[in-house]
């Protein structure tokens, strides 16, 4: 697998990147592949000023993932190629696949979300599925599994509070209509202490997958207790406490 995959990972999704050292390295290369991934479909939208162009770019990844369920060879692309065989290899639902690239449509329409349960169902399939998919490429067993969707969605959703300076300035609408940013900080808050109750359900070698969310809390309590950073571009701490906090969380494997 590319090597450019880990700069790229490394570039544009350093909380994930610094997460994924903490697995063997044969299954670190893959969760760059899944990452990279994700990262292909979250700039389509944001790479054109043409509707119809960002459709047909996250039309190329639908397409990629119905190459794999009708068994079709790879397409000759830096991720496109090694997803496919990660995905084959390790059975990975491609409804999850498809759920992510589907809600990327909402950063092309620019529609507001309807209310805060519309923008967590958002939250779910995009941040929740990547996660749930890179616990399982990294053998958790399906009763891992609504820890890793809270935990996801946890994390998905201090990543969205932090991004909202720069949603607006792309003129997209990120705050839910009738809620705030309080409410939605609450909203991870609760997936997250619903993540840990059941942390006994998540094997260890997991650990890496779930690891990425290492900010989750910190970023949410912010947000929580001062909803004014959010707007501002002020959530998140230093980068000493952020390396400090990966470092306790991995030794401790208390995510």
């Amino acid at each position: 697998m590319s090597e450019g995959l880990e700069a790229k990972v490394a570039a544009s999704d350093p909380d994930r990147h610094a997460a994924s050292l903490a697995a063997p390295p044969q299954a670190r290369a893959k969760l760059w592949v899944l990452y990279a991934f994700n990262l292909e479909i979250a700039r389509a939208p944001y790479l054109t000023h043409e509707p119809l162009i960002a459709q047909m770019r996250l039309q190329f990844w639908a397409d990629v993932l119905d190459d794999i369920a009708a068994g079709k060879p790879p397409r000759a692309h830096e991720v496109a190629e090694p997803l496919a065989r990660i995905w084959v290899e390790h059975a990975l639902p491609l409804e999850l696949g498809q759920q992510m690239i589907a809600a990327r449509h909402w950063h092309i329409e620019r529609a507001a979300f309807a209310d805060i349960s519309a923008w967590l169902d958002h939250i779910d399939q995009s941040a929740g599925n990547l996660m749930w998919l890179a616990a399982r490429l990294l053998g958790a067993p399906d009763r891992a599994e609504a820890a890793v969707r809270a935990m996801g969605r946890a994390s998905g959703a201090a990543q969205w509070l932090q991004a909202v300076p720069a949603l607006q300035a792309a003129g997209r609408v990120p705050v839910p209509r009738g809620g705030d940013g309080a409410e939605m900080a609450q909203a991870g808050l609760a997936a997250l202490a619903q993540a840990r109750r059941a942390r006994a359900t998540v094997p260890k070698a997991a650990l890496p997958a779930l690891l990425a969310a290492f900010q989750a809390g910190p970023v949410l309590k912010q947000a929580a207790r001062e909803p004014a950073r959010i707007e501002q571009g002020a959530l998140g701490t230093s980068e000493f406490r952020r390396r400090g906090t990966l470092l306790l969380r991995g030794v401790s494997q208390r995510w």
